[in-house]
């Protein structure tokens, strides 16, 4: 049986440095993080850990998510469940219902468990206090990656925005809001905006600013007012969960869609294809991304693998929740 001693002298490093790699207990350069998983890795090694054999636990995986009501982080979590209890691993969950604050909390309770690694879905990668700290493995999901934390398993949003508004214009939508979560709180819905506004530009037309709200509010009474005044044809929101929403209140209003206002959304939920008519969205792989940010995160925190930037394909799916205007009547 391998010891730390013998881990250590295959890195080149201390004991001491070796134990604060495989502990997550202390700054280490990401150079020497890999040095030292790698030589755990290639002699077997396993911290015994501070609990008698009998009572050791199965190693866990942290996953933190913005809301574990909403079917796309329902999903993302099915795909890690099922990769992690092939590898005999045990998932904790946390939530940050949107808050960059409420991310710090989540990630410190996440870590006082030992996680081997940890899967995160934040706010803002670029600006998350929850990453600033010492953190094991960690793998990016949904969000880009940054230059601290390459690993990230995500789609393109920006693209997914700018190809969904395009297909608006060529059925003649000129005017298209886009309703969103505050933007401080979900970097997808950002940059799926920036998309919107890219494709607004090409096609030389002014843009409505965001309708921006609180992800976590109920949806079931939108404040839908600025519609009497913008008069759109379209809008887009950010999130399915969303685009639902904005349809009941729309016919509340005595709108009629799409006849009187198009909608579309992003995610691809199911029950967007329960809906009459079915909701026009923009699907995006959330279990299959899941599954392969924990395939990533274990390749990392068990084999030394390098991080790595994977971009998970869209598509657009047509439902009948948008009109074409050039259509003849």
């Amino acid at each position: 049986m391998s010891t730390l001693e013998q881990v250590a002298h295959r890195a080149g490093c201390s004991i001491a440095t070796a134990s604060r790699v495989l502990n997550s207990n202390g700054p280490v350069s990401d150079e020497m993080v890999r040095r030292v998983r790698r030589a755990a890795a290639e002699l077997r090694y396993r911290a015994s850990g501070r609990l008698p054999t009998t009572a050791r636990r199965r190693p866990i995986i942290g996953v933190l998510i913005p809301s574990i009501t909403n079917p796309v982080f329902a999903a993302s979590l099915s795909g890690i469940q099922n990769r992690m209890l092939l590898a005999g691993h045990s998932v904790l969950i946390a939530q940050s219902n949107y808050d960059p604050a409420q991310e710090v909390d989540a990630v410190a309770s996440l870590l006082q468990e030992r996680p081997t690694g940890l899967l995160l879905t934040v706010c803002d990668p670029e600006k998350s206090l929850a990453l600033s700290a010492a953190l094991p493995p960690t793998v990016l999901l949904g969000n880009m990656p940054t230059a601290r934390f390459a690993a990230a398993v995500a789609t393109n949003n920006f693209l997914a925005g700018k190809e969904l508004t395009e297909h608006l214009l060529l059925r003649g939508h000129r005017r298209i809001l886009f309703i969103s979560g505050h933007f401080g709180s979900s970097d997808r819905a950002r940059l799926r905006y920036q998309g919107h506004l890219k494709a607004m530009e090409e096609a030389g037309l002014a843009p409505f600013d965001a309708l921006q709200i609180p992800f976590i509010d109920s949806y079931d009474q939108l404040d839908l007012h600025p519609i009497s005044i913008l008069q759109p044809t379209a809008i887009i929101a950010s999130n399915d969960l969303l685009a639902l929403g904005v349809m009941g209140q729309l016919r509340r209003m005595g709108l009629s869609i799409p006849r009187d206002v198009s909608v579309a959304g992003f995610d691809g939920i199911a029950i967007g294809r329960m809906m009459d008519p079915q909701l026009t969205t923009v699907e995006i792989p959330d279990a299959t991304m899941g599954g392969v940010a924990a395939s990533l995160l274990l390749d990392m925190a068990e084999n030394a693998a390098a991080p790595r930037h994977v971009t998970a394909a869209f598509r657009l799916r047509c439902g009948g929740t948008v009109r074409d205007i050039n259509a003849p009547a």
